[in-house]
């Protein structure tokens, strides 16, 4: 994915700023504002904020191309030049036998993609004239001279008094808000250029119990930090995150663009700073290491991960403990390693009807899994294979062994990372897997638990096993959910997030509620659970959120009761 012009930061003297689209910097030298007024004239904005291009007179888009094997299928792109619909497979063919053009509009989500880069792009003057349905009166129209700036004083001036808009439009985004009561902290966040993947995991943690009480209580200070006051680039990914919590909860519904953070995560994360689509679960592991490499800081003043301080092990981090019994001896040899999520395998041959009842083989064409099955899964007794031998410290020597997973600590936070992107380096391949899978909304942790395996495999002795697990930190309630849809190559992410009771769909820069049918039979990627003691106490609202004294948590918002 490509930028207009990235976020103006100083950059470390290692760190290389993706380089904007050239073919977007050419077009905008030739044509100017041209095809981004062509194109305001054609956007479409429901009620729900969603905005498409729609074509006069055309019911369903077709690709021009006449021998196009999609004519009518999948999603297809405006050029920006000549205005004709193309599939994917032509837009990327168009700028070939057209020269200079190159970029194209998204219809269905309105956002701008090069043909020759083979990438969507990010351009702050197209996303104004796109935000234009949404805030914009009647009249008002983009100018080739104007910068965004003008355009805002524009407003202004045609707007006197007036915060939220007089249109009709914005008067009925208002009153579908004041019927459906959207609750604090329900902010859309813009698309940048392929960055579904970011603003999905970002919903989910905006609304994950403690990690949000620790921001909103003011746990992070960013006029006071000292990395933004004394570093050479100024650049503290915490402050930033702390930003975009102030953001979301001022009040402000108007989508909100997370680019400062977007260019700080990419000083942490370098091998991952490109204009292209990643994977969501390794952008959420990424961020929590970068939020323990700024703040990260041991009980003791060490920096580490033991008994770590920072707000994302606070939050995230547990224990897994694995058993290595030897077949020869019974020797086990016993290991802990901290985690802060779950990777769990589809159970594709056996799913569970109800935890704690026998297993029930599926059809392997249209199985259906459960996660109470994956945890089963990953927690079941294995024999390793013979190329996978371990030393006996009793027997000395290499030995046939059974291993076996358990979870030692559980954490305030529970992420649940189901594994549907396979790679085989055999057959040098990859897929996905569209397997549906049934998560309950409360779940239960107990039966996993090392203790419970333990007691299990030793006849259910009454004598402890060293958990120290009660049964009321080991049950938890679903809090939100990222979902993956479309293919390895090509797909997007959306989140859903509960809040007091209600579920709503996080689609970048659109919030819509939903019913729970709609939630379970999404294509989840990542299930995020908290402590039912945390979220009983949370009260599904943010009534028990001390207020900080940086920011008004109660703010009145137009269109909210």
């Amino acid at each position: 994915m490509f930028q207009g012009n990235p976020p103006s930061s100083s950059a470390s003297s290692s760190y290389t700023n993706p380089q904007p689209c050239q073919h977007l910097a050419d077009y905008k030298f030739k044509h100017g504002f041209n095809g981004y007024k062509a194109i305001q004239k054609l956007l479409v904005t429901t009620p729900i904020g969603k905005t498409t291009v729609k074509k006069p007179n055309t019911k369903v888009p077709r690709c021009s191309y006449g021998d196009c094997k999609n004519a009518s299928e999948g999603r297809f792109y405006l050029c920006l030049i000549c205005s004709s619909f193309t599939c994917l497979d032509h837009t990327l063919l168009h700028p070939q036998s057209n020269s200079g053009h190159d970029l194209f509009v998204d219809i269905e989500r309105a956002e701008l993609y090069c043909g020759v880069c083979s990438d969507q792009i990010y351009d702050p003057d197209f996303d104004q004239v796109v935000m234009s349905k949404h805030s914009f009166p009647k009249g008002f129209v983009v100018t080739e001279d104007e910068s965004i700036g003008q355009r805002l004083i524009k407003r202004r001036r045609m707007l006197p008094g007036v915060v939220f808009g007089l249109d009709l439009q914005r008067t009925k985004l208002r009153d579908l808000r004041e019927k459906s009561c959207y609750p604090m902290g329900l902010r859309g966040l813009n698309n940048l250029g392929s960055t579904c993947f970011m603003n999905s995991v970002l919903q989910a943690l905006l609304h994950a119990p403690p990690f949000r009480d620790y921001f909103l209580s003011g746990g992070h200070h960013s006029e006071t930090c000292s990395r933004r006051t004394t570093m050479a680039d100024r650049i503290c990914l915490i402050c930033d995150v702390n930003d975009i919590f102030s953001a979301v909860f001022s009040g402000d519904r108007n989508p909100y663009s997370p680019a400062q953070f977007l260019y700080s995560w990419w000083q942490h994360s370098a091998n991952l700073a490109s204009y292209e689509q990643q994977d969501a679960h390794e952008f959420f592991i990424s961020l929590l290491d970068a939020l323990h490499e700024t703040g990260g800081k041991t009980k003791n003043g060490s920096r580490g991960h033991g008994d770590c301080e920072c707000i994302a092990h606070r939050v995230f981090s547990g224990l897994l403990r694995s058993d290595v019994t030897c077949m020869a001896c019974g020797f086990t040899s016993t290991t802990f390693d901290p985690c802060m999520d779950i990777s769990l395998d589809l159970d594709t041959n056996f799913s569970l009807a109800e935890k704690g009842k026998k297993l029930i083989k599926q059809n392997e064409e249209g199985s259906m899994s459960t996660l109470f099955g994956c945890l089963d899964l990953f927690t079941r007794l294995e024999k390793l294979g013979s190329d996978q031998k371990l030393y006996c410290q009793n027997c000395k020597e290499r030995q046939d062994s059974l291993k076996q997973m358990s979870i030692g600590k559980l954490p305030l936070v529970l992420s649940l990372h189901v594994k549907r992107f396979e790679h085989s380096f055999v057959k040098r391949s990859s897929r996905k897997i569209d397997q549906y899978l049934h998560f309950p909304f409360s779940l239960d942790m107990t039966p996993y638990l090392s203790s419970s395996i333990l007691r299990a495999r030793h006849g259910n002795r009454i004598f402890t096993f060293g958990g120290n697990e009660s049964d009321m930190f080991s049950k938890y309630e679903i809090f939100a959910v990222v979902t993956h849809s479309g293919t390895l190559e090509s797909g997007h992410y959306v989140s859903f997030v509960r809040l007091r009771r209600r579920w709503y769909r996080c689609d970048d820069a659109w919030i819509t509620e939903v019913d729970e049918a709609t939630v379970r039979a999404s294509q989840c990627y990542m299930i995020f659970y908290v402590q039912k003691t945390l979220y009983s106490k949370a009260g599904e609202d943010l009534s028990h959120v001390p207020k900080s004294p940086e920011r008004d948590l109660f703010l009145p918002i137009v269109g909210c009761c």
